[in-house]
């Protein structure tokens, strides 16, 4: 834009410092209640006050009320894995919180006659704010003065096609500039404004759904029917084992008898699952932050894992976005010289010279003005729009040699030549030619529109078109820039089964011709198409996606109809982007990847942030995705065995009104050695197994052979070993020897379980099982830790009863293992049957 065209502006100084504190002291401040992430009252209130954690605490509270604290040690174990938690949500916090203020988008506005670059939130009221290509406005102006202002309004209704604004309109925060800029004065800031008003329920913090997150709720939910009934009944069972309750409360044997309900109770609820769920969503953030990567919503980690199909948006992802001029090739034979050449090479810097050239425009500055070229004055200018492909100006006769005015076009070939009269078949076969080599080409045209034309052209801006009268001149070649880490991430992602796709605005020939450099499809050709010959019906589309590997020239609402014909296959998808062109499909994907050199409006509504734009983040980012779902796989199935074996035995507890088989302190010490710590790390460890939908099923098949073998295992210990070993269970000791029998039973089938879900033990995960399998063993024989966890070593006819017993629930354990989904599978086939 030239400095005489701003003049008028110029004159313009906006507000004072003065009129600036005095609208922050009054609270006009462009201040939304926005957050990149939790506070930290949400991080303390989701950690802390849960219903289970409140199941806990009561349970804690009751054991400490009958003075046995050694049973209450479940609680304190549940306030560190609670504290480790928010630690480490809050250590995450800070991380994505630091780098969202790098992220942070800058505005120009206009203060004390100079324009200044401040931050989103320090603008206030009556502002003078520029408005410039690729920013989402931040609050809402009236247009003082506009220079091909467009925008992109879809986010606040819908309707994707932009909108040009002229002097006097309304720009309202949330939309987008596709092209040209404005300057505007802010009639509305912060929670005053259109955007905040309309979306004010979307602006506060709220989960990702996932598939993740819907099962674990699933179980709390059932867990939550089922506790509360099962520790009435147990209250009741165990006081009729002491003598009912005047005889409990009569001589203290209600302690024991609490003691015995909050073993159940404690047993049953999968404390560490929530937690551990939140814990692994917060590392796998703070892992990828430090590789550049922010995360916007934790759970979208969860979606990394899912993604099968990637489609990448080729500027900025595949090409570093770095661009330069090589040359123009003229279409007439015009020697190097002349003054038709060096008219044509004038009027294109003109065309490229636009507020906010895009990377092909910058690179024609940047080339031609290395030649001598400069900025010269034009009559009217159409910028550059990613929806029309072409950008223009008109000249007037002072540049023409007195022969009139001239409208000049550069575009795409294949566009700007369809709107064109005559055959240009020739000239679109060397531009095709020239783009099958990787290059850029764009199109310059001309036409003569004579001076009667002098008044149009003041309405030329207003009202976009292509001349069918004009000429094609010369093609404009530029060359891209390949990232260098392209092709190896390519390779991984072909390597884990995941689709990618180029879309861009470009040229097909050209996108494919780069596609088949970073080997794309491996040795074979890359497939390419016009995405103007696409067919509109999302099923047609969706056929056609899977014949298809390259799509060029691209529109902003044909990217979102490419994610929406992936859904209807069923695929999930992750879209990358870093225009504003890219937004509606950054939005409508299931993960929206942007660039850290992305328009705002990109970054905004995309989950994930490559902070330093490296494409080849992008393996970490998915590898991090599944390696959390995959884990957390494994540690609900470890959790849910416990909740599975526990309600098994309480219920045959409750149904033949016999003594707990076990304390709270046997589960605290087994869980902590078979469930707790293991599933801590195994929750950690390197996993990038693809995730399929079906969490829920499979965790629920793989506990209820494991939970319902250690529950019976228990329970008929607990019936035969006191009738074969003739003790009475009135007796203490004799009522001691049975939980410690128990305990070990329940040691030997948690260690069983805790090998299954950490299976294949022919790496670290077999020496982990070892591991916590000895520190078991080894506690028994430690007198401080045998007596706080109330841990007998049998001996006698006692340890051969024990050894019986463990052989037979390794027996319960292998059949059940084996039976227990044979069972499941004939039961749903003959469901599907019926």
């Amino acid at each position: 834009m030239n400095q005489q065209t701003l003049m008028p502006v110029l004159e313009i100084g906006g507000l004072t410092t003065s009129q600036v504190r005095q609208r922050i002291s009054q609270g006009r401040v462009n201040i939304t209640r926005d957050k990149s992430s939790r506070s930290i009252g949400q991080i303390l209130r989701s950690n802390v006050f849960t219903l289970f954690n409140a199941i806990i605490a009561v349970a804690m509270v009751m054991v400490l009320l009958t003075g046995q604290w050694r049973d209450s040690v479940f609680g304190f174990v549940i306030i560190v894995n609670t504290g480790i938690g928010i630690v480490t949500e809050l250590k995450a916090k800070r991380t994505l919180d630091r780098l969202s203020i790098l992220m942070a988008s800058k505005y120009l506005v206009r203060r004390d006659g100079h324009d200044v670059e401040i931050a989103h939130d320090q603008i206030v009221q009556d502002d003078l704010l520029w408005v410039r290509a690729g920013d989402q406005v931040p609050a809402d102006l009236e247009i003082l003065r506009t220079w091909g202002l467009e925008l992109d309004e879809s986010m606040l209704t819908g309707e994707s096609r932009t909108v040009r604004k002229s002097k006097g309109d309304k720009a309202y925060s949330g939309a987008t500039a596709v092209s040209g800029m404005a300057i505007g004065r802010v009639t509305a800031v912060g929670e005053h404004s259109y955007a905040a008003k309309l979306a004010a329920e979307a602006k506060v913090y709220k989960k990702t759904h996932s598939d993740l997150n819907e099962g674990i709720n699933r179980i709390l939910k059932f867990m939550t029917f089922l506790v509360v009934p099962l520790c009435v009944l147990l209250i009741w069972t165990q006081m009729r084992t002491v003598g009912g309750w005047d005889a409990a409360i009569a001589t203290g044997q209600w302690r024991q008898a609490v003691v015995s309900a909050v073993a159940g109770v404690v047993g049953m609820i999968p404390e560490g699952l929530v937690l551990l769920t939140s814990l692994n969503f917060a590392v796998a953030a703070m892992r990828l932050a430090r590789k550049n990567t922010l995360v916007q919503e934790l759970e979208s980690v969860e979606t990394l894992a899912r993604v099968d199909s990637l489609n990448l948006d080729k500027t900025g992802t595949i090409t570093s976005g770095g661009i330069m001029f090589d040359r123009v090739d003229m279409l007439d034979d015009i020697p190097e010289n002349s003054e038709d050449r060096r008219d044509a090479m004038q009027a294109l810097f003109d065309l490229a010279n636009e507020a906010q050239p895009n990377g092909t425009g910058a690179a024609i500055l940047d080339g031609l003005g290395g030649k001598g070229f400069s900025e010269r004055p034009v009559a009217a200018r159409i910028p550059f729009s990613s929806d029309r492909k072409w950008s223009a100006i008109v000249r007037g006769a002072e540049h023409t040699g007195g022969s009139g005015m001239t409208a000049w076009y550069m575009g795409a070939p294949e566009v700007v030549l369809a709107g064109l009269d005559g055959q240009y078949r020739g000239t679109l076969e060397r531009a095709n030619a020239i783009a099958e080599t990787g290059s850029r080409v764009v199109l310059l045209a001309k036409c003569e529109i004579g001076h009667e034309a002098a008044v149009a052209a003041q309405t030329f801006a207003e009202n976009p078109r292509l001349l069918p009268s004009a000429r094609p001149v010369a093609l404009v070649v530029c060359s891209e820039h390949i990232r260098e880490d392209a092709e190896r991430t390519l390779a991984w992602f072909r390597e884990q089964g995941v689709r990618c796709r180029i879309i861009s605005g470009d040229n097909p020939r050209t996108v494919a011709a780069i596609a088949d450099k970073v080997r794309l499809t491996g040795n074979d050709a890359p497939r390419y198409m016009d995405a103007r010959d696409l067919p509109d019906d999302l099923e047609e589309l969706a056929d056609t996606l899977e014949r298809i590997d390259v799509l060029g020239r691209v529109l902003p609402e044909q990217k979102k109809a490419i994610v929406q014909a992936l859904h209807r296959r069923d695929h999930t998808v992750a879209m990358t982007g870093d225009g504003v062109n890219d937004t509606l499909a950054l939005k409508e994907a299931d993960l929206g990847i942007a660039m850290g050199n992305a328009a705002p409006a990109a970054k905004a509504v995309a989950q994930v942030v490559l902070v330093d734009s490296k494409f080849s983040h992008l393996p970490d980012v998915v590898a991090r995705g599944r390696q959390v779902m995959a884990n957390m796989e494994r540690v609900a199935s470890l959790f849910l065995v416990k909740t599975v074996y526990s309600a098994i035995i309480s219920l045959g507890v409750v149904l033949t009104a016999m003594p707990y088989p076990y304390l709270p302190r046997h589960i605290t010490y087994v869980g902590a050695l078979t469930i707790g710590i293991p599933a801590f790390i195994l929750a950690l460890a390197p996993n990038t197994r693809r995730y399929v939908p079906g969490f829920l099923k499979r965790v629920v098949a793989f506990a209820l052979p494991g939970g319902i073998a250690t529950g019976l295992s228990v329970l008929l210990s607990a019936w035969i070993v006191p009738r074969v070993m003739g003790w009475d269970l009135a007796r203490q000791s004799d009522l001691d020897s049975l939980r410690a029998t128990s305990a070990i039973i329940l040691f030997l089938m948690g260690v069983f379980v805790l090998s299954r879900v950490a299976s294949p033990l022919n790496s670290w995960r077999g020496a982990l099982v070892a591991f916590f399998a000895a520190c078991g063993v080894i506690g028994m024989f430690i007198p401080f830790v045998a007596g706080f966890f109330a841990l007998i070593i049998p001996t006698g006819t006692t340890l051969i009863a024990t050894g019986a017993a463990l052989l037979i629930a390794s027996a319960i354990f292998a059949v059940c293992v084996w039976l227990v989904p044979k069972i499941g599978r004939i039961i749903t086939r003959e469901t599907k049957t019926r």
